[in-house]
């Protein structure tokens, strides 16, 4: 075994004061886990510590705790570096930010061969571990599973008559009942702020996708929506595991109009960049966007005295000014790049 070190030097990478120079990333020096739990974080450092202490607290023991440390300039190192003294809890910075940038991080740093991804603004269920590792254990066909997710609500705040149980979902929210699904449909897919996937399905499909996942203030998605199509497409099984509960924090900025018109808007970027790249962008994008956008419109219209319904198609409205922008773009690169001469 190595040097045990005091600080986290800035040439290697320091997991639990463990330090390598052999590559970029580090491996834990420890027995290795059957689960490894993954907190990818960028400046959240007022909910991290509690994110940290649900996992160090799990029922469960043969486990890694993993805090990818995306690019983050608040107190996210401090709050980490106060916990390692735990055996279980390593520590790994990632300077280029987006949030599928680090999960990649934190699955080449991981031991396991289960990769448990919870969000840094959440709080994990005692049985969490334990309810993936076993659904894993029993279907070796599954690839990717997650669980319930309930909301918590900053102190003062309720939900606004305003917000939808579609738009719930933007918050994290994610129920589809008290039993075991397999899904079959991608849009059902589990949250990523409780998802665990099979390593070997994800070293199958190169892992995540950086051009999906969001960057900073980027909120691009649907890269989890991506993994559920790969994997179905190629013979595995995805499932919604109702006892693996996470509970996640909602944030006060969220509970504004304007955070869902924005979420709305890259929500429709995404889908554009989703249907790009598997080879569905095509001039028929336009069309389908400008039907959208004035589909909900006039749902939007319809329904003026429901104020939830109602602010749901605006926002879906708005998304698809985001899609159309997006598929205009590619499509003008696609043009550009089929026409240009060659050198």
């Amino acid at each position: 075994m190595g040097t045990k070190l005091t600080q986290i030097s800035g040439q290697g990478i320091c997991i639990n004061g463990w330090e390598t120079h052999q590559q970029p990333l580090g491996t834990l020096v420890m027995s290795e886990p059957l689960i490894s739990a993954i907190i990818c974080t960028h400046n959240r450092a007022n909910y991290l510590g509690a994110a940290i202490d649900s996992l160090l607290d799990q029922e469960f023991d043969e486990f890694e705790v993993i805090v990818v440390d995306n690019a983050s300039s608040d107190r996210t190192r401090e709050i980490v570096e106060s916990k390692l003294d735990h055996p279980k809890l390593g520590y790994v910075y990632e300077p280029i930010t987006g949030l599928s940038v680090a999960r990649n991080t934190g699955a080449k740093t991981a031991q396991a061969q289960i990769l448990a991804y919870l969000d840094d603004d959440a709080v994990a269920s005692r049985q969490w571990l334990r309810v993936l590792y076993r659904a894993y254990q029993d279907n070796h066909k599954l690839a990717v599973a997650g669980g319930r997710v309930t909301l918590i609500w900053p102190e003062g705040i309720t939900p606004p008559p305003w917000l939808s149980p579609g738009l719930a979902e933007n918050l994290g929210a994610y129920n589809l009942g008290d039993d075991i699904l397999y899904i079959t449909n991608p849009g059902l897919t589990p949250r990523g702020l409780n998802y665990s996937i099979r390593r070997t399905f994800l070293d199958q499909i190169g892992g995540f996708d950086p051009n999906l996942g969001r960057v900073g203030k980027r909120l691009l998605s649907n890269e989890e929506l991506v993994m559920t199509e790969e994997a179905l497409n190629r013979g595995w099984e995805v499932a919604y595991i109702p006892d693996a509960l996470v509970a996640h924090n909602v944030a006060p900025e969220r509970v504004k109009r304007s955070w869902f018109m924005e979420r709305g808007w890259w929500q429709g970027i995404s889908e554009c960049y989703r249907e790009q790249l598997s080879g569905r962008a095509n001039w028929g994008q336009l069309g389908r966007g400008g039907e959208n956008m004035v589909r909900g419109l006039y749902k939007s219209l319809k329904y003026f005295n429901d104020p939830a319904t109602r602010f749901d198609n605006l926002v879906y409205a708005y998304g698809q000014i985001g899609y159309l922008g997006a598929a205009i773009a590619g499509l003008l690169n696609i043009n550009n790049t089929a026409t240009k001469p060659k050198t």
